[in-house]
Protein backbone atom coordinates (compact mmCIF):
# COMPACT_ATOMS: atom_id res chain seq x y z
CA UNK A 1 0.00 0.00 0.00
CA UNK A 2 1.40 3.52 -0.96
CA UNK A 3 0.32 6.37 1.22
CA UNK A 4 0.82 10.19 0.25
CA UNK A 5 1.49 12.79 2.27
CA UNK A 6 1.30 16.07 -0.14
CA UNK A 7 3.76 15.08 -2.31
CA UNK A 8 5.85 12.72 -0.27
CA UNK A 9 4.92 9.09 -0.40
CA UNK A 10 5.60 6.37 1.91
CA UNK A 11 5.46 2.75 0.52
CA UNK A 12 5.22 -0.03 3.15
CA UNK A 13 6.68 -3.27 2.06
CA UNK A 14 5.50 -6.36 2.94
CA UNK A 15 8.52 -9.83 3.59
CA UNK A 16 8.50 -12.90 4.63
CA UNK A 17 9.05 -13.65 8.26
CA UNK A 18 13.36 -13.13 8.96
CA UNK A 19 14.71 -15.65 10.63
CA UNK A 20 17.27 -15.70 13.17
CA UNK A 21 20.68 -15.51 12.33
CA UNK A 22 19.36 -14.79 8.24
CA UNK A 23 21.86 -12.20 6.26
CA UNK A 24 20.27 -9.18 6.25
CA UNK A 25 21.56 -8.22 3.04
CA UNK A 26 20.11 -11.21 1.17
CA UNK A 27 16.91 -10.57 2.51
CA UNK A 28 16.56 -6.84 1.92
CA UNK A 29 17.60 -7.72 -2.01
CA UNK A 30 14.87 -10.64 -2.21
CA UNK A 31 12.03 -7.99 -1.11
CA UNK A 32 12.80 -4.43 -2.68
CA UNK A 33 12.62 -4.34 -5.98
CA UNK A 34 14.20 -1.38 -6.99
CA UNK A 35 15.45 1.77 -5.14
CA UNK A 36 14.67 5.10 -6.58
CA UNK A 37 17.34 8.26 -6.44
CA UNK A 38 16.39 10.38 -3.56
CA UNK A 39 14.65 7.95 -1.87
CA UNK A 40 14.61 6.93 1.72
CA UNK A 41 14.89 3.07 3.14
CA UNK A 42 12.90 2.81 6.49
CA UNK A 43 13.66 -0.43 8.29
CA UNK A 44 12.30 -1.81 11.60
CA UNK A 45 15.22 -1.74 14.08
CA UNK A 46 13.82 -5.76 15.09
CA UNK A 47 14.77 -7.60 11.69
CA UNK A 48 18.19 -6.25 12.45
CA UNK A 49 18.06 -8.05 16.24
CA UNK A 50 16.61 -10.63 14.10
CA UNK A 51 20.01 -10.99 11.98
CA UNK A 52 22.34 -10.24 14.63
CA UNK A 53 20.71 -13.01 16.79
CA UNK A 54 20.06 -10.53 19.58
CA UNK A 55 17.71 -12.61 20.75
CA UNK A 56 17.27 -14.21 24.69
CA UNK A 57 14.78 -17.04 25.31
CA UNK A 58 12.25 -16.32 27.65
CA UNK A 59 12.47 -18.51 30.40
CA UNK A 60 10.26 -17.61 33.28
CA UNK A 61 8.27 -14.79 31.96
CA UNK A 62 8.44 -13.13 35.02
CA UNK A 63 9.21 -9.13 35.27
CA UNK A 64 12.34 -9.95 37.59
CA UNK A 65 13.66 -11.44 34.19
CA UNK A 66 13.05 -9.08 32.04
CA UNK A 67 14.20 -6.55 34.55
CA UNK A 68 18.00 -8.28 35.19
CA UNK A 69 18.19 -8.00 31.07
CA UNK A 70 16.74 -4.29 31.19
CA UNK A 71 20.05 -3.63 34.03
CA UNK A 72 22.36 -5.39 31.08
CA UNK A 73 21.45 -3.59 28.65
CA UNK A 74 21.10 -0.10 29.92
CA UNK A 75 22.90 2.86 30.02
CA UNK A 76 21.15 4.36 32.88
CA UNK A 77 18.18 2.82 34.31
CA UNK A 78 15.26 3.76 37.00
CA UNK A 79 14.08 1.13 39.38
CA UNK A 80 11.17 -0.44 38.13
CA UNK A 81 9.42 0.09 42.10
CA UNK A 82 9.27 3.91 40.69
CA UNK A 83 6.72 3.03 37.76
CA UNK A 84 3.24 2.33 38.38
CA UNK A 85 3.40 -0.31 35.60
CA UNK A 86 6.54 -1.98 37.03
CA UNK A 87 8.71 -1.21 33.77
CA UNK A 88 11.85 0.79 34.07
CA UNK A 89 12.06 3.76 31.93
CA UNK A 90 15.98 3.90 30.88
CA UNK A 91 18.38 5.45 28.72
CA UNK A 92 20.59 3.26 25.98
CA UNK A 93 22.28 5.27 23.13
CA UNK A 94 21.47 8.83 24.19
CA UNK A 95 17.94 7.74 24.14
CA UNK A 96 14.90 8.07 26.12
CA UNK A 97 13.83 4.03 26.14
CA UNK A 98 11.40 1.93 27.93
CA UNK A 99 13.16 -1.59 28.84
CA UNK A 100 16.41 -0.35 27.37
CA UNK A 101 14.10 -1.18 24.13
CA UNK A 102 14.02 -4.96 24.52
CA UNK A 103 10.80 -5.77 23.12
CA UNK A 104 8.87 -9.07 23.30
CA UNK A 105 5.86 -8.52 20.82
CA UNK A 106 6.55 -10.36 16.87
CA UNK A 107 9.28 -12.31 19.00
CA UNK A 108 7.74 -15.82 19.45
CA UNK A 109 8.66 -16.31 22.44
CA UNK A 110 11.74 -14.18 22.57
CA UNK A 111 13.38 -10.96 24.35
CA UNK A 112 14.72 -9.29 21.44
CA UNK A 113 17.53 -6.91 21.84
CA UNK A 114 18.35 -3.52 20.15
CA UNK A 115 21.18 -4.07 17.32
CA UNK A 116 24.88 -4.48 18.32
CA UNK A 117 27.00 -1.46 16.56
CA UNK A 118 23.79 -0.46 14.53
CA UNK A 119 25.93 2.51 13.15
CA UNK A 120 28.29 0.52 11.70
CA UNK A 121 26.00 -1.90 10.46
CA UNK A 122 23.63 0.53 8.68
CA UNK A 123 26.78 2.37 6.98
CA UNK A 124 27.69 -1.01 5.66
CA UNK A 125 24.41 -1.48 4.36
CA UNK A 126 23.91 1.77 2.62
CA UNK A 127 27.10 1.02 0.57
CA UNK A 128 25.54 -2.32 -0.46
CA UNK A 129 22.04 -1.30 -1.60
CA UNK A 130 23.88 1.72 -3.17
CA UNK A 131 26.07 -0.43 -5.28
CA UNK A 132 23.72 -3.20 -5.68
CA UNK A 133 20.96 -1.26 -7.08
CA UNK A 134 23.04 1.24 -8.84
CA UNK A 135 21.89 4.34 -6.90
CA UNK A 136 23.52 7.77 -6.17
CA UNK A 137 21.59 9.67 -3.71
CA UNK A 138 19.61 6.90 -1.14
CA UNK A 139 19.25 7.22 2.83
CA UNK A 140 18.79 4.38 5.52
CA UNK A 141 16.28 5.19 8.86
CA UNK A 142 16.60 2.45 11.08
CA UNK A 143 12.93 2.58 13.21
CA UNK A 144 11.63 1.64 16.63
CA UNK A 145 8.35 2.21 18.15
CA UNK A 146 8.19 5.04 21.33
CA UNK A 147 6.20 6.23 23.90
CA UNK A 148 5.40 9.96 24.19
CA UNK A 149 5.05 11.68 27.65
CA UNK A 150 1.55 12.55 28.98
CA UNK A 151 -0.22 10.47 25.71
CA UNK A 152 -1.04 7.40 24.94
CA UNK A 153 -0.31 5.40 22.23
CA UNK A 154 2.94 4.35 20.62
CA UNK A 155 4.73 5.89 17.58
CA UNK A 156 7.40 5.33 15.75
CA UNK A 157 11.10 7.08 16.57
CA UNK A 158 14.57 7.06 14.21
CA UNK A 159 17.15 5.82 16.36
CA UNK A 160 20.33 5.21 13.47
CA UNK A 161 20.30 6.67 10.23
CA UNK A 162 23.09 7.44 7.23
CA UNK A 163 23.17 8.62 3.78
CA UNK A 164 21.63 12.30 4.66
CA UNK A 165 21.87 14.82 6.96
CA UNK A 166 19.17 14.46 9.46
CA UNK A 167 19.71 18.06 11.25
CA UNK A 168 18.67 20.80 9.36
CA UNK A 169 19.33 24.71 11.01
CA UNK A 170 16.77 26.62 10.16
CA UNK A 171 18.67 29.49 12.67
CA UNK A 172 19.05 32.86 11.07
CA UNK A 173 16.12 32.43 8.59
CA UNK A 174 13.04 34.17 8.99
CA UNK A 175 9.09 33.32 9.80
CA UNK A 176 6.51 34.44 7.71
CA UNK A 177 6.75 37.90 9.47
CA UNK A 178 9.60 38.41 8.73
CA UNK A 179 11.25 37.46 12.69
CA UNK A 180 14.70 35.10 12.51
CA UNK A 181 14.26 31.67 13.97
CA UNK A 182 16.72 31.31 16.89
CA UNK A 183 16.61 27.91 17.70
CA UNK A 184 14.14 26.02 15.11
CA UNK A 185 16.43 22.75 14.35
CA UNK A 186 14.38 20.18 11.86
CA UNK A 187 15.35 16.51 12.71
CA UNK A 188 14.35 14.87 9.28
CA UNK A 189 15.29 10.85 10.09
CA UNK A 190 12.71 11.35 13.43
CA UNK A 191 10.27 13.05 11.06
CA UNK A 192 10.32 10.83 8.46
CA UNK A 193 10.74 7.99 10.29
CA UNK A 194 7.45 8.57 12.18
CA UNK A 195 5.55 8.88 9.10
CA UNK A 196 7.13 5.25 7.82
CA UNK A 197 6.34 3.25 11.03
CA UNK A 198 2.88 4.84 11.15
CA UNK A 199 2.40 2.73 7.38
CA UNK A 200 4.09 0.05 8.24
CA UNK A 201 2.19 -0.93 11.20
CA UNK A 202 2.62 -1.80 14.87
CA UNK A 203 0.97 -5.46 14.83
CA UNK A 204 0.86 -8.55 12.86
CA UNK A 205 1.26 -6.54 9.22
CA UNK A 206 4.32 -7.76 8.85
CA UNK A 207 5.76 -4.84 7.37
CA UNK A 208 9.05 -4.24 8.35
CA UNK A 209 10.32 -2.18 5.75
CA UNK A 210 9.08 1.12 4.25
CA UNK A 211 10.15 3.19 0.96
CA UNK A 212 10.00 6.88 1.12
CA UNK A 213 10.01 9.15 -1.68
CA UNK A 214 8.96 11.82 -3.60
CA UNK A 215 9.63 14.09 -0.45
CA UNK A 216 8.87 17.55 -0.76
CA UNK A 217 10.56 18.90 1.88
CA UNK A 218 14.67 19.47 1.18
CA UNK A 219 16.34 16.40 2.14
CA UNK A 220 20.47 17.19 1.93
CA UNK A 221 21.57 13.56 0.48
CA UNK A 222 25.52 12.85 1.29
CA UNK A 223 27.48 10.32 -0.57
CA UNK A 224 29.08 9.30 2.82
CA UNK A 225 27.82 8.12 6.15
CA UNK A 226 27.31 11.06 8.46
CA UNK A 227 30.85 11.90 10.68
CA UNK A 228 30.72 11.84 14.68
CA UNK A 229 30.41 15.22 14.65
CA UNK A 230 27.56 15.07 12.84
CA UNK A 231 25.98 11.97 15.14
CA UNK A 232 26.85 14.05 18.46
CA UNK A 233 25.07 17.07 16.69
CA UNK A 234 22.14 14.94 17.75
CA UNK A 235 22.51 13.95 21.03
CA UNK A 236 21.24 16.40 24.07
CA UNK A 237 23.09 16.08 26.94
CA UNK A 238 20.53 15.75 29.73
CA UNK A 239 21.71 18.47 31.75
CA UNK A 240 21.35 20.46 28.17
CA UNK A 241 17.99 19.53 27.70
CA UNK A 242 15.01 21.70 28.13
CA UNK A 243 13.45 18.92 30.11
CA UNK A 244 16.78 19.11 32.29
CA UNK A 245 14.00 19.81 36.02
CA UNK A 246 12.83 16.29 34.76
CA UNK A 247 15.53 14.52 34.06
CA UNK A 248 18.10 15.70 36.15
CA UNK A 249 15.67 15.08 39.41
CA UNK A 250 15.68 11.37 38.71
CA UNK A 251 17.54 9.30 40.27
CA UNK A 252 19.29 7.00 37.13
CA UNK A 253 21.65 3.86 37.95
CA UNK A 254 24.37 3.08 35.62
CA UNK A 255 23.37 0.02 33.65
CA UNK A 256 25.87 -2.81 32.16
CA UNK A 257 25.27 -1.47 28.73
CA UNK A 258 27.91 0.18 26.70
CA UNK A 259 26.96 3.23 24.71
CA UNK A 260 27.45 2.95 20.80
Amino acid sequence: MIVQYLKMKVMAIKTSIIKPGENLERFLTVHIKKLPEKSILVITSKIISFAQNRLVPVETGERDEKHALTRQEADLYLDPAQSKYDIMLTIKNSLLAVNAGIDQSNADGQYVLWPKNLQQTINQLWQFLREHFQVGQLGIIVTDSKTMPLRWGVTGTAIAHCGFEALISKIGTPDIFGKNLEMTQINVMEAVGIAAVFEMGEGNEQQPLALVSEISQPVRFQDRPPTDTELSDLVIKPEDDVYAPVMMSANWRKGGGQHE
